[in-house]
């Protein structure tokens, strides 16, 4: 199987999934709890819960893209390292 992107676009990939992961659990863990930085001001949102849940789909959908760019990257160190059988 060959990759669908490039070595460098799939670790770049891999680095901002994680990063987004970390920062978006932190938020989303901070609306569920209620924390006051996040909802202390009458300008914020009044169902945390909510919020919560949109956070928590948007860091399922960087773990799918985290998914997809490992597989890549896996793909590109298999065939950089000869394990790919090639029929001549």
């Amino acid at each position: 199987m060959k990759p669908l992107v490039s070595a460098f676009n799939a670790w770049t990939c891999i680095v901002i999934s994680l990063f987004a992961i970390v920062i978006l659990s932190v938020i989303g863990s901070m609306f569920a709890n209620g924390h006051h930085s996040m909802m202390g001001s009458t300008d914020d949102p009044t169902d945390g819960g909510k919020v919560a849940t949109a956070v928590f789909g948007a860091v399922a959908v960087y773990g799918a893209f985290l998914l997809f760019c490992g597989s890549q990257a896996f793909l590109h160190r298999r065939q950089t390292s000869g394990g790919e059988i090639a029929l001549r």
